[in-house]
């Protein structure tokens, strides 16, 4: 792959753009299931607001992965760590504990979780409109959206400029 006549930042941009490709796939039939098998409850608005977070979401997550791979020296060293970074994300940015309840320490690293953002984000668009919104979105989407593609351009730029790097010095 990397003897092909394109450059390192196609790679890097082709796989960001490919696992996008395959969680967006996952996330649409996850929705779709939610419709037809558990009877989740969704808005023609919500529905048409979920894709593009969905798809937004899922190039956030690659961009986030290549970082995180770019950090490390091979493949396997990266597996192993990977767990360590993201199973702290799952607890602390909402997706099985509320955040609202955390200690004060936990929820100062809560903060500081990408996921954290995109789960609330997620939920802003699946509660829109409905009575318990306020008790269970945190804050605002347009504010949420506006962390998460902040975080996008970091995690994309500097994932790039080290895997870049880190190939070079080959």
């Amino acid at each position: 792959m990397f003897i092909a006549p394109i450059s390192r930042y196609a790679i890097v941009f082709g796989k960001i753009l490919g696992e996008a490709l395959v969680a967006m796939v996952q996330g649409v039939v996850l929705i779709i299931l939610g419709l037809l098998v558990f009877n989740v409850p969704m808005s023609p608005l919500t529905l048409l607001l979920i894709f593009p977070v969905c798809l937004i979401i899922c190039l956030f997550g690659g961009a986030f992965g290549v970082l995180l791979i770019s950090l490390f020296n091979n493949q396997r060293t990266a597996n192993m760590i990977m767990p360590f970074i993201l199973f702290p994300q799952f607890f602390l940015s909402g997706v099985f504990l509320p955040v609202r309840n955390l200690p004060w320490y936990l929820d100062i690293l809560s903060k500081i979780m990408p996921m954290r953002y995109v789960v609330d984000l997620t939920r802003g668009i699946c509660y829109l409109g409905r009575p318990e919104y306020k008790q269970i979105v945190m804050l605002n989407p347009l504010i949420n959206l506006a962390i998460t593609t902040v975080l996008f351009v970091v995690f994309l730029v500097s994932g790039t400029i080290i895997f870049v790097r880190s190939e070079r010095n080959r």
